[in-house]
């Protein structure tokens, strides 16, 4: 299976996405991604844990300790309001340049 590396900005937004249908802790994030994504995205912990840490110095997330579902204390996060400001600016910007591409791939040039 090939290894994706994620755009500047992809990852932060994909994590967004996840975390506005409620909290989830980090590995519950990594998780979801790869599940949402047909298994294509891998989120590694290298990556994870130091764009959660960004975000929630942005404040676009917030994190609360709480018990995972095998009892084992975990860090819960939250979108907040200015990352769901965030989410959607980011999320139409992405959406408009993936249609621009498409468009010069689709092309006959």
């Amino acid at each position: 299976m090939t290894k994706h590396v994620f755009p500047q900005g992809a990852l932060e937004m994909l994590i967004m996405k996840v975390l506005s249908n409620g909290s989830h802790h980090g590995w519950g994030i990594a998780q979801r991604i790869h599940l949402l994504s047909s298994e294509a995205l891998t989120v590694e912990e290298g990556s994870l844990y130091p764009t959660l840490s960004r975000m929630q110095q942005r404040g676009r997330i917030k994190g609360k300790l709480g018990l995972s579902e095998n009892n084992r204390q975990a860090k819960y996060y939250t979108l907040t309001a200015l990352g769901k400001m965030h989410l959607k600016n980011e999320q139409e910007r992405w959406e408009s340049m993936a249609s621009a591409i498409a468009q010069v791939l689709q092309s006959q040039s």
